[in-house]
């Protein structure tokens, strides 16, 4: 009897250490998605293990890494640029776009549909498309290649289509297909408003990639002459669809919260003006992202570098929260009043310089 008394307290903890260990993981895997992809090291790692290892993917991302092993390199490659542009666009702002070193990629600050959530979206959507785009017109994907659909078709004023394309169609259709999964099934599921917005800000996205795609030309002919000119569609750089989308970003329509089918805007005077396809949407206020607040995903702005001179979001006035900042003199020291001497070495001086670093309180 009191063994078996000791076997039913054995499996009590351990039913107690399992749901324990659930309450704990249960947060961690709500919010985590494929965007984990971007901070996730594929090296050495076999695609199909890396797709079933990746927690919050949906059955369909799931078919995709499947279908197309060789695109989860380049679905990978468009997660971290969209994370680095994130973060370079934000540099200066009070929420710098700051990542968390675990399934979540963005930890709770993606829980609430904010401006913030809706650029992320946006941006991770857009660097699927470029980095899927990029890998057809260098030949690393199978299913498809650049795009030759208009080769050899002359233009009025002089030149023709010729060289390769990239392909943006095969990059649009791959982004909508994997990341718009998720949020389509949540949305059959329960017609939820957030789904719709992420739906529509992913597009937004993409949207931004097709529209600055550009002509690039080259000119052929005797002595440098441009007797023939040949272009081709090639994609914008990506911190120009990043520069765009932060634009988009500061004007972001806040929809109404109770949505069903259709997105609409939260000021009843303009609920029936349509939403461009160019705006981004957010369902939520922004905090102010100044005091310290982990349950949030909110860092806090103490101890972040400010421009005491500037006027803009870096500024110390802003960036500070009316704090105020601390000022430290730092010792600079690089190499200068370099020369080079035939033959063959490079001669330099030192130089010291004091700099002021301001940081805020």
């Amino acid at each position: 009897m009191a063994l078996r008394g000791l076997s039913v307290r054995k499996e009590g903890w351990i039913l107690v250490g399992l749901v324990s260990y659930w309450i704990i993981l249960l947060p961690c895997c709500c919010l985590a998605s494929w965007m984990y992809l971007g901070v996730m090291p594929l090296a050495g790692t076999p695609h199909d293990d890396v797709c079933s290892e990746v927690p919050g993917l949906v059955d369909q991302q799931l078919q995709v890494c499947k279908d197309n092993p060789q695109s989860l390199p380049s679905i990978s490659e468009g997660a971290r640029r969209g994370i680095l542009e994130c973060q370079s666009q934000f540099r200066f702002e009070r929420w710098n776009c700051s990542t968390e070193q675990n399934y979540t990629v963005f930890g709770p600050a993606l829980k609430k549909g904010t401006r913030e959530a809706a650029f992320v979206y946006a941006i991770l959507s857009a660097g699927v498309v470029h980095a899927v785009t990029q890998a057809c017109s260098v030949g690393n994907l199978s299913d498809c290649s650049c795009d030759m659909t208009r080769y050899g078709e002359a233009d009025v004023d002089g030149w023709k289509w010729g060289g390769c394309s990239d392909n943006v169609n095969y990059g649009l259709w791959f982004s909508k297909t994997f990341v718009d999964a998720p949020d389509v099934v949540n949305h059959q599921n329960g017609r939820n408003v957030r789904s719709l917005m992420n739906l529509h800000n992913n597009e937004v996205g993409r949207t931004t990639v097709e529209k600055l795609m550009s002509r690039k030309c080259r000119c052929h002919g005797v002595s440098g002459s441009c007797a023939v000119k040949t272009c081709w569609r090639g994609l914008p750089t990506f911190k120009d669809i990043g520069q765009n989308l932060k634009e988009s970003y500061e004007t972001s329509v806040r929809l109404a919260g109770r949505a069903q089918t259709k997105l609409r805007r939260k000021e009843k005077s303009k609920r029936r003006v349509p939403i461009k396809p160019d705006e981004l949407v957010h369902l939520s206020k922004s905090p102010n992202y100044c005091k310290h607040n982990p349950k949030k995903g909110i860092l806090g702005t103490t101890g972040r570098v400010c421009n005491r001179t500037a006027r803009g979001p870096e500024s110390c006035d802003l960036l500070c929260c009316g704090r105020g900042y601390n000022t430290q003199v730092v010792r600079h020291t690089e190499r200068c009043q370099c020369k080079f001497h035939w033959c063959c070495y490079v001669e330099c001086k030192t130089c010291e310089t004091m700099l002021d670093i301001h940081t805020c309180k």
